[in-house]
């Protein structure tokens, strides 16, 4: 009796070749079964690309800015009432011998508003503070058009604004020969400058800030400040923050709450982690989702390939090739629709981070494991119909 060739291996680009032979036959259905696997991958990429763009923005905004910020503020009297620091607060402050600068400001009780037809309960959720000239050197802060106050425009009414209150304000940018005005205390102040955003201090954002000397003669201020800003050695951030309360106030140190802006924006990247997770389980459910249809794709196309199975198996072709062939096609379908899904990710976070002025940073792990998973999908949707393909019998197949 004659033995029975031994069956050939099929090298990798004949395995390629199969594999894409019923992508090829049938395209459309190809593009949609790699839809589902594409919006899968390209919200799980995105969730992750996304944070780290913004967590990228924000460390160089807190490197710019300064960790080692601290921000006293007056409190509350124990029966609840208002409490107010004494006018000594920012010379005692500059004593403590860690701390390298400190600047402070003051709580008006006068509104701005864009004109004086605006009527005064309308505020727009904006603050008027007295500020010193060196104000932006203790905050690290930068002049987006104009210029801060000095020493001469801080004795007139002349005022900065914040970024957030330039805009609500309608007054974006400050030209020379263009001078604008808003109504501050009953009263027109030129705006001499707009603030650049202050991460750190976001209640700057949304004041106009005005001289202390012009805030005391026309503002009714007296003289008493509400909030210290001060830069301490990095090392002695933590030392500097036991002892402020007790150095502004000796006799009423629980009357000042003493805070760590860069603190309350690791807290805001916690809960921006926790939304991430969200959306990231959201994108698993959609990639869950188009691993259906691809084995779904291959079911079907196990059932209408049943004479070109049959044909291939009369022909010699194992069970192993059969097999290969089918989850060759379905990983090709996968990793088609993970890197569509992987280049959309990309087109979304550069337009985002690009509208969003923030860098943009693509985590390596996110992009060679969202083709990853997607390869891994479509192998464990493409198991089952392939071993069903397996089982039939070339007489099966061709009957």
């Amino acid at each position: 009796m004659i033995p029975l060739p031994k069956p050939r291996r099929l090298g990798p680009r004949d395995v390629l070749a199969s594999g894409a032979h019923g992508m090829r036959t049938r395209p459309l259905r190809a593009v949609l079964s790699a839809a589902g696997i594409a919006i899968g991958i390209a919200a799980m990429v995105s969730v992750v690309s996304i944070p780290a763009s913004s967590a990228q923005a924000l460390s160089e905004s807190m490197a710019a800015l300064g960790p080692n910020l601290l921000v006293a503020q007056v409190g509350k009297t124990i029966d609840g009432k208002p409490a107010e620091l004494p006018r000594t607060a920012l010379g005692m402050v500059r004593r403590i011998a860690p701390v390298t600068s400190a600047t402070e400001t003051g709580t008006l009780t006068a509104t701005v508003r864009r004109t004086d037809k605006v009527p005064e309960s309308e505020t727009s959720g904006l603050s008027v503070y007295a500020a010193h000239p060196d104000f932006l050197d203790t905050l690290n802060g930068t002049v987006h058009s104009g210029q801060f106050l000095t020493a001469a425009t801080e004795r007139f009414p002349t005022t900065v604004l914040g970024a957030e209150a330039a805009t609500r304000l309608g007054i974006d940018k400050i030209t020379p020969g263009n001078p604008r005005k808003v109504w501050i205390g009953g009263q027109w102040f030129t705006v001499v400058g707009v603030l650049d955003k202050m991460p750190l201090a976001p209640e700057i954002e949304r004041s106009a800030l005005v001289g202390w000397t012009v805030a005391e003669e026309r503002l009714d201020f007296t003289g008493n400040p509400t909030t210290l800003y001060l830069r301490a050695h990095d090392a002695q951030v933590e030392t500097v923050r036991g002892v402020l309360g007790r150095t502004i106030d000796p006799q009423r140190p629980n009357e000042v709450l003493v805070r760590l802006p860069s603190e309350a924006l690791a807290a805001q990247r916690l809960t921006e982690t926790s939304y991430n997770a969200l959306f990231l389980a959201l994108g698993g459910i959609a990639l869950l989702v188009g691993g259906v249809g691809v084995a779904n794709t291959m079911v079907i196309a196990v059932l209408e390939r049943r004479r070109e199975i049959g044909l291939r198996r009369a022909l010699g072709a194992t069970r192993r090739q059969i097999r290969g062939q089918f989850i060759t096609e379905s990983v090709l379908l996968s990793t088609l629709g993970g890197t569509a899904g992987t280049l959309v990710a990309v087109a979304v976070t550069s337009g985002y981070a690009l509208l969003k002025n923030w860098p943009a940073v693509f985590p390596p792990t996110s992009l060679v494991g969202g083709l990853a998973i997607a390869a891994l999908v479509g192998a464990l949707a493409g198991a089952y119909p392939a071993a069903r393909a397996a089982r039939l019998s070339p007489t099966e197949a061709l009957s």
